[in-house]
């Protein structure tokens, strides 16, 4: 099993720039919803964002440490304007 504060370092050691915000979606530490805002996601189609972040986290996705984690994933632009709304 592995905490939301271990998931947000695997995602920023991958990620530097990028804001972080997990949530155990079942509370059994395994299924996680993470909204990830980075600039290295600029120019990348959603795809490419998503495999950016499963990189960060394919070890413990390999593992089954992570079982299931859904992803929103934001340039910092995109995410000022969903703020903005």
């Amino acid at each position: 099993m592995i905490n939301p504060d271990q998931v947000q370092a695997m995602i920023k050691t991958h990620l530097p720039d990028a804001e972080v915000q997990i949530q155990d979606l079942t509370g059994g530490g395994d299924h996680y919803q993470a909204v990830v805002v980075s600039s290295a996601f600029q120019g990348k189609t959603l795809v490419q964002q998503h495999q950016l972040v499963y990189g960060a986290v394919k070890a413990a996705m390999a593992s089954n440490d992570i079982h299931a984690l859904a992803l929103k994933t934001y340039t910092p632009e995109e995410w000022q304007t969903i703020q903005a709304v």
